[in-house]
């Protein structure tokens, strides 16, 4: 019998995947987003399986912002709803693509194949890295028992609660911590270690469609020094959500955990992650606020912001827009 899941399909957001440069041999100078997914599939197969072609954005990933993730999840939703697709090949920067990946998870955990990829070159270098990762997101993409949202780049596949860039240049640019990769792929062959990504959605109707009405959640970290100065300023501008990089087990200064004490008291919430490279936070009785043990200080703040889109009515969120637009802030 005939599989019915029979195409793929790759949703083009820029990224230095799509980047150009005036030179073949400068992987510096490039402009990010010039060619379009059509262009970044020329050459490129799918083991017999028909790939379809979407834009969805064209932009570097440093500028995501929330109306491109909207977009993303309601393209994301509608081509996993079509019986025929067996999986989705999202292109993307690397910058800001553990977010990216982290919100699709989070809000569809899809029972297919969600496959970021990106490039640390542009498509212009003489060794660009693009089109192999491209290749191997397809193979990804093609596996059968597949399923959730992974990052694959540089011949390894990241699950998206595990995947960080940890590297500013190298072609091998993203980690999985303690939990390593979830699959490798060489030569076109995708060999499997552990599962694939699960657990529960939110599902898309809990996400607001208005981005201007999501809440409004940052990130501030713990160091030699610090104070509770930016919490306070932040609070008084309508914050209503704050994820804390903490030194080593997740640890606050004492000026910054006064701030936060405050910041709590007057509604804000608050989340705890490890501003450390790798290593979970162990929660123990030391931690006032609750704690996100294995997720990244930017995977968290999409965590608090979904957490906060849920358990906020719209009244509330107008509430902190109207203290934020009198105080001269966006």
């Amino acid at each position: 019998m005939q599989n019915p899941r029979s195409s793929l399909v790759v949703l083009g957001t820029g990224g230095t995947i799509a980047g150009r440069a005036d030179s073949a041999h400068d992987s510096v100078g490039y402009r990010s987003a010039q060619l379009g997914v059509v262009d970044l599939l020329q050459g490129q197969a799918a083991r017999g399986l028909a790939v379809e072609a979407e834009q969805v954005a064209q932009l570097d990933s440093k500028d995501m912002d929330h109306a491109t993730w909207l977009r993303l999840l309601q393209r994301v939703a509608h081509h996993l709803a079509r019986p025929e697709v067996r999986g989705i090949v999202v292109t993307h920067g690397t910058d800001t693509l553990e977010e990216t990946a982290w919100l699709l998870q989070r809000v569809l955990a899809p029972a297919r194949p969600v496959v970021l990829t990106a490039a640390m070159r542009p498509a212009t270098a003489l060794l660009s890295d693009g089109p192999q990762n491209l290749a191997d997101a397809l193979a990804v993409a093609a596996v059968d028992g597949a399923r959730g949202v992974v990052a694959v780049v540089a011949g390894r596949v990241h699950g998206a609660a595990d995947v960080r860039k940890c590297h500013s240049r190298r072609l091998d640019a993203f980690d999985s911590g303690d939990a390593g990769p979830l699959a490798g792929v060489e030569q076109g062959q995708v060999n499997v270690w552990r599962d694939w990504p699960d657990g529960p959605a939110t599902g898309l109707g809990a996400v607001r469609s208005d981005t201007d009405r999501w809440p409004w959640v940052e990130i501030v970290t713990s160091h030699a020094g610090a104070s509770g100065r930016a919490v306070d300023a932040l609070v008084d501008a309508g914050v209503q959500g704050l994820v804390v990089a903490g030194t080593g087990n997740g640890t606050v200064h004492h000026a910054l955990e006064a701030a936060l004490d405050r910041a709590q008291a007057r509604g804000v919430a608050l989340r705890v992650v490890t501003r450390c490279a790798a290593g979970p936070v162990v929660a123990g009785p030391d931690h006032r606020w609750p704690v996100l043990a294995r997720l990244g200080a930017p995977q968290a703040r999409v965590e608090l912001l979904l957490d906060l889109m849920q358990a906020r009515p719209a009244a509330a969120t107008d509430q902190h827009r109207q203290a934020r637009g009198a105080l001269g802030t966006s």
